[in-house]
Formats: C-alpha cells, structure tokens, sequence
C-alpha cells in the first residue's frame, strides 16, 4: 500500500469512527459516559476520549462538568450545522411552520421558534409581520440566550447543573439599561419562568422590543424549542401581551406539543 493509499484509509477510518461517536447519542441515549460511547460506538475508550474532546472543541458535544468516569456528554444543536438532513429528521421546524403561520395571522405580530445553542438561541422558523427589531432576523439569525424570551424559557428548561454552566459561561453584557447581567438575578428570574411557564422579556435584547414565549416539548416531556410572539411598546402594553397573546401561543404550543409526540 501507497502513503498516499494508506493516509486516505486512515482518513477514511476517522470519519467513520467519528460518526458512530455521534451515532451513539440517540433519543434513548441523550446522555452517554466515555465507556457507554466507546460500547455503543464499538470503539476503544481512548479512542471515544479522543472523538469527544474533539467534537467539545467544535461545539458539537457538550461535556457536564467536572472529570473522571462519571463525566457524561450530549450532543448540542450545532450538529445542525452538519447538514439538513439532521434538521429534517428533527421534523421541529416542518412540524411548527404552519402554526406560526396560523398564530401570526391571529394576532397580527411577528411570531418564531428557536432552539438553544450554548449561550445563544437559534432560529429555526420565523413568521414577520414588520420589522421590529434593528437586525434582520432569518432562519439561523442568533441572539444571546440570558436576554430573551425563547432563550429564558429553554434556560428555564435545562437542569440547575446545565443552566448554571451556560450562565457562567456567558457574557452578560447589559445590552440596554433594562438587561438583567447577574447570574444570581437571572436564576431567579429563571425559577419563576419554570414556575409559571413561560418568559416575558421587555426592551432587554433591544430597546422597545417587547416578546413573550412558550417552550415545546418532546415525547418525555423535554423542553427541545421554544416559540414567541414578538411585539413593539409603542404598539402593545405588557399587559396587552400578556392578556391578548399569551393565551393562544400557549394553545399553538399545546398543539405543536401533541404533534411531537408522535415524532
């Protein structure tokens, strides 16, 4: 054999040990330990260590904290990035499109799902009514979690250990005077979101911008995305959005809710 033949062999090998890495993470297994991917991907212990540290570095897998044989990771939104294919068989944003269409008709505002990367929200469907906002929002479009309503209610959703590490590993740059930049003050805002079940965020993302939104949830009951109504305080009053547009974007996430638990 070639170098040449044999370094493509060994690429190839790479890329197949790699995905099966990420393979191993199934609805079943969210969570794996380094011995139950190296099991479930066929792999040596050291080999799954060196694919996992690899793909934390990308971004694709996220590591709980701490070390040792208890360490347990999960793979992240990003694995979007890898392809539509895995946006497809995901079936959220095919499932949630004509609901935002149909909530956004009935209450004449902008209304989007997003899922949760990191610190950050992203897009994954979007219904505008008017541009509200400075920056143009588009499937992909990315905001700080900490400072939203989507973001606060997916926060809201992970367990207290996952919450705290994306909090700490933020910034929390006070993006208007209104923004909430200390972890403790949003853990407690965090804790009343989970309470009452949904997030209104007003003019800390951007000044005169008013949202409200709802998580979704999978077949177990994890929150996987959220959706929101986004609105300007010169247009609607809080209270206006809380009476007028809460209630039937909880209905469509009930909905969308009962969809998924068919995926």
């Amino acid at each position: 054999m070639t170098d040449d033949a044999a370094r493509t062999n060994d690429t190839i090998q790479s890329l197949v040990r790699g995905l099966a890495v990420i393979r191993a993470f199934d609805a079943e297994h969210p969570g794996l330990t380094l011995s139950e991917v190296a099991r479930r991907a066929e792999i040596t212990r050291a080999a799954a260590g060196r694919f996992l540290r690899t793909l934390e570095e990308l971004g694709y897998v996220r590591g709980s904290a701490g070390s040792g044989v208890g360490r347990t990771f999960a793979l992240t939104p990003r694995v979007l990035e890898l392809g539509f294919s895995y946006l497809s068989a995901l079936s959220i944003p095919e499932i949630v499109q004509p609901h935002l269409e149909l909530l956004s008709r009935e209450v004449d505002e902008s209304v989007s799902a997003a899922v949760l990367d990191g610190g950050d929200i992203v897009y994954i469907a979007r219904v505008p009514t008017r541009r509200i906002m400075s920056v143009r929002i588009t499937i992909g479009t990315r905001f700080p979690a900490f400072a939203t309503s989507m973001g606060r209610v997916l926060l809201a959703g992970l367990p207290d250990a996952a919450r705290d590490a994306v909090l700490e590993a933020s910034a929390l740059p006070p993006l208007t005077d209104r923004t909430l930049t200390t972890a403790d003050a949003l853990r407690d805002e965090l804790a009343r979101v989970r309470e009452q079940g949904w997030a209104l965020v007003d003019g800390e993302l951007e000044p005169g911008l008013r949202s409200v939104a709802v998580p979704l949830h999978d077949r177990r009951g994890d929150v996987v995305a959220a959706v929101n109504v986004s609105t300007s305080a010169t247009r609607d009053t809080v209270q206006h959005v809380v009476e007028q547009y809460l209630p039937p974007l909880q209905h469509m996430a009930a909905a969308i809710d009962a969809e998924l638990r068919l995926v």
